[in-house]
């Protein structure tokens, strides 16, 4: 059998397929909200401010960008409370809540886990956490 390789894509070329599209569709961002890329930057530039930002983790920040969600600063400053706020009372993976969205936060890390809509979430069950903040 013979197999012409100039027919097929490598990984990497593939790769770099995807990603020029992600950075395309990532540039769409609501009047009142931030893209994830955006948000992204802002906390590499502006580092640690008087507390640590919350920090995403690849598969937040993929869940986040697959399901179009964008945070506001007012979110995404309520999302860093909250995690104090869970880190000060002993919780070491909270579930914080801000408006219609789920986080899954670990407070030592201070890195969201995963994110999504709560609309999007089956039954409303949440595992693997030992606190939860509503804020």
């Amino acid at each position: 059998m013979n197999i012409n390789n100039s027919q097929f894509l490598s990984i990497e070329q593939l790769q770099d397929q995807y990603l020029k599209q992600q950075k395309v569709n990532s540039g769409n961002k609501t009047p009142q909200g931030m893209s994830f890329e955006e948000i992204f930057h802002k906390q590499q530039t502006q580092g640690t401010q008087t507390t640590e930002a919350v920090r995403f983790s690849k598969h937040a920040a993929n869940r986040l960008s697959d399901r179009k969600i964008e945070l506001t600063d007012e979110q995404l400053e309520r999302l860093n409370d909250g995690t104090k706020k869970a880190g000060a009372k002993g919780i070491k993976d909270s579930l914080v809540l801000v408006d219609q969205l789920a986080f899954i936060v670990n407070t030592k890390s201070n890195t969201v886990i995963t994110a999504m809509d709560q609309t999007e979430a089956n039954e409303n069950i949440y595992t693997n956490i030992d606190g939860a903040v509503i804020i």
